[in-house]
């Protein structure tokens, strides 16, 4: 396992800004929000999301919940329910099949203090690209 591509070194908060563009439905949307990374007592990484969906005249807040849990000498994403998502490959492409759609995404760690994580969405249901830029939360100098 590669220490400096490992989920562990991105424990913190983040600040989310994510981009979504849905050809099939000719829309942008956006999300803003936050994504915290902590570790698990099992060893576990929780990755966690809220944030605020906005599109057209909508504006939802959503959340969304996934693990990266290790495995043998490696690290797989998993779903809050603890069905497999994708294996944990910085800098490589991961494919999702998720029937009849499939996903094709990217994690890149640009620094300890960015990373982006891309999607593109086919099939005969979606046809999107989503891009989540995540950079190191500041701390409040306030508090």
């Amino acid at each position: 396992m590669t220490a400096d591509l490992a989920p562990t070194a991105l424990l913190g908060a983040w600040t989310l800004a994510r981009e979504i563009d849905d050809r099939m439905k000719a829309e942008q949307s956006t999300v803003d929000g936050t994504s915290e990374l902590s570790l698990e007592p099992d060893g576990r990484v929780r990755w966690s999301e809220q944030g605020t969906l906005r599109s057209g005249e909508l504006v939802l807040p959503v959340s969304r919940l996934l693990f990266v849990e290790p495995r043998d000498d490696e690290w797989f994403v998993t779903f809050d329910d603890g069905r497999d998502f994708h294996p944990w490959s910085p800098g490589g492409e991961v494919v999702h099949p998720c029937a009849p759609d499939t996903y094709v995404g990217r994690v890149d760690i640009l620094s300890d203090d960015h990373w982006r994580v891309e999607w593109a969405v086919s099939g005969p249901a979606k046809d999107y690209t989503m891009t989540s830029v995540l950079v190191r939360a500041q701390p409040n100098e306030n508090a």
